[in-house]
């Protein structure tokens, strides 16, 4: 009796595993090609970094269905994105067409590089100008400084008085 119980119980927690499996399978095999092709290519709304192919979400869900019955229907594959585009927005294709919205999607990059570059080698010529400009300064034959934090022994002096001073009066 119990058996019969544990058995009915597995029998009826398996059911919804078994509800949530979804089929999109197509007519032929050139369209079930498509179908993985397209889904690929068209980002889910909601999870916005995903494919409808791999998204869970109830939305992408929907625009695989959409894509099925419009492959079905006989439609091309231009006639589907844009049915897709018009309805949900630009957004939805991973590879946006280049016109005056994109432009800068397509070469932003290329042009904060170039800009990075340039900022590197006026840096570069900046310093290099520097130093020559020091090191003409030093010609003279005067002893170059390794570091401006060096203090002669009068400095020092003076700096060791300075502190005291301040230590006493607060």
């Amino acid at each position: 009796m119990w058996r019969l119980l544990l058995l009915t119980l597995c029998l009826l927690l398996a059911l919804p595993v078994q509800a949530s499996i979804q089929t999109n399978e197509l007519s032929d095999p050139e369209k079930q090609r498509r179908y993985q092709d397209l889904t690929r290519e068209l980002r889910c709304p909601l999870c916005q970094n995903e494919n409808i192919a791999e998204s869970a979400a109830p939305i992408a869900n929907d625009m695989r269905r959409d894509v099925h019955r419009r492959l079905e229907a006989g439609q091309s594959d231009e006639e589907i994105v844009e049915a897709l585009v018009e309805r949900f927005g630009e957004f939805v294709r991973y590879r946006p067409v280049m016109s005056s919205s994109t432009v800068l999607l397509w070469y932003g990059p290329f042009i904060a590089i170039a800009i990075g570059l340039l900022v590197v080698l006026i840096l570069g010529l900046g310093a290099r100008r520097r130093q020559q400009a020091a090191d003409k300064a030093l010609g003279d034959g005067a002893e170059p400084v390794q570091d401006s934090a060096v203090l002669n022994p009068s400095e020092q002096a003076r700096l060791r008085r300075l502190l005291h001073d301040n230590e006493h009066n607060q």
